[in-house]
This record gives structure tokens, C-alpha cells and sequence, in this order.
């Protein structure tokens, strides 16, 4: 059903490190008010919604996050 490749999408060839940068990715992907922490609190207050119209839209709008 699902073949897994290892394979980035995009190549990727980085000729310096920047740290800072990276730091600040980071912090907007997994901080506080990041990305991953907005999605799950999508999909964690979807089973709390009365109807199943609210719940598809908050899964729609997790899974996009």
C-alpha cells in the first residue's frame, strides 16, 4: 500500500551552517504558537465538536496545518 523512499523532494546542498536560521526554524515549527502545536490543537478539539460538519472541518484544517 505505502512504499517508503528516503528521497528528499527538493535537492538540498548546503555549503555553510547557519545556526541562528536554524534556530529560528525551529522555534516555528515546534515552539509555542508553531506549526505542529496549532495542527494537534486542531485535531485535538475535533472530538469535541457536536456535529460531524465541525469535526471534517477541523480535520481539514489539522491536517493542512
Amino acid at each position: 500500500m505505502w512504499a517508503y523512499q528516503k528521497k528528499l523532494q527538493y535537492p538540498v546542498n548546503i555549503k555553510r551552517k547557519n545556526l541562528r536560521l536554524a534556530k529560528c526554524i525551529i522555534s516555528q515549527y515546534g515552539g509555542y504558537a508553531g506549526e505542529l502545536n496549532a495542527a494537534l490543537r486542531y485535531l485535538d478539539q475535533r472530538y469535541g465538536m457536536p456535529d460531524e460538519r465541525g469535526k471534517a472541518l477541523l480535520t481539514d484544517i489539522g491536517t493542512e496545518e
